[in-house]
């Protein structure tokens, strides 16, 4: 392992011993470029390392740090950062898969019941003093065990939420995706209980549609009024993937004047939630603001392996999660 001290520019605040190991190692400047852009301008023509999340990383961005040798993110998702372009230029992207999974299920799985069952609707009819008698048909929620789900993208996160659904409130599960998943070596426990199923067939079926997409030029906006109107009569949609796959004037439509029973939102298009967006009242729409893994643990979780990760490439060694940039 190499001992050459090189420069790491931490762009998100990190646990203080993950940046701990970072220090023991590097030189290390912290700068949030939401707070402190000039002192992460400043930064990055000497970085070779770049450690955060949840900030667009551009090409004019990449002119301005030549030595950069590796970006490790603090997100599964990567949809912040050029991938053809890291490819051409030789920088290593990692990423943080597999220790986010089950908590991210965790928070799908409990907004697509707090949907189904009014859970925070309801909750604020208690808060708000308005709870002054037995609530009555106009109120009430609608089942979760046995219904059909469907899911849209079935990979580590998506097949965590099948578990719970299939085995824990026995719900049939479809599942879409580009190519069936061979259940008998990744998910056995769910053969003879999740489907791969054509789109059309999977909304005509599904009672709860769950998406969970990543955000690329193919998903982007693909769940639109078509998408909707194809949807099952009485269905409710969830979404814990990437807020830019939904077109949200069409998701309000179909709530308003189409079919489409209920909503449960963690991602948006435009996150924070812009004020004005009919979103946030909506009477039919539980919005969550993008937790899907903000857990103290995972959290934790999340950054440790991030900061190996780059610790891991700056030594000259393969990171535990390299993301492939050749394959975008």
């Amino acid at each position: 392992m190499t001992t050459t001290k090189k420069n790491v520019l931490v762009f998100r605040p990190l646990p203080e011993d993950q940046l701990a190991r970072l220090q023991a190692a590097h030189h290390v400047t912290v700068a949030d470029p939401r707070k402190e852009p000039e002192a992460f301008a400043a930064a990055l023509p000497g970085a070779h390392g770049l450690i955060g999340a949840s900030h667009t990383v551009d090409a004019a961005l990449l002119d301005a740090a030549p030595q950069l040798q590796v970006i490790s993110s603090i997100s599964v998702g990567v949809d912040n950062y050029p991938l053809a372009e890291l490819h051409k230029r030789g920088i290593v992207l990692c990423h943080t898969p597999d220790v986010l999974t089950e908590t991210v299920a965790d928070t799908v799985f409990a907004i697509l019941m707090a949907t189904q069952r009014r859970v925070v609707e309801l909750s604020n009819l208690v808060r708000e003093g308005r709870w002054t008698k037995n609530i009555g048909e106009e109120l009430f929620g609608t089942d979760v065990h046995g219904k059909t789900l469907g899911i849209l993208g079935f990979g580590r996160i998506g097949q965590a939420v099948a578990r719970r659904a299939a085995l824990g409130f026995g719900m049939p599960v479809l599942y879409h995706a580009r190519r069936p998943v061979d259940l008998a070596a990744q998910a056995p426990e769910l053969q003879g209980r999740a489907t791969h199923t054509p789109l059309d067939d999977l909304l005509a079926r599904s009672d709860i549609v769950l998406a969970m997409l990543p955000l690329t030029d193919a998903t982007r906006g693909m769940i639109d009024a078509a998408f909707f109107a194809r949807m099952k009569p009485g269905a409710a949609f969830i979404n814990g993937g990437r807020g830019a796959t939904v077109n949200e004037e069409a998701l309000l439509h179909a709530l308003d004047h189409g079919t489409l029973r209920a909503a449960g939102l963690d991602v948006f298009a435009k996150e924070p939630l812009p004020a004005d967006s009919p979103l946030r009242t909506h009477p039919r729409v539980t919005p969550l603001p993008h937790i899907g893994s903000a857990t103290h643990e995972t959290r934790h979780a999340m950054a440790e392996l991030a900061t190996t990760n780059l610790l891991q490439v700056l030594a000259g060694e393969k990171p535990t999660a390299p993301y492939d940039t050749a394959a975008a």
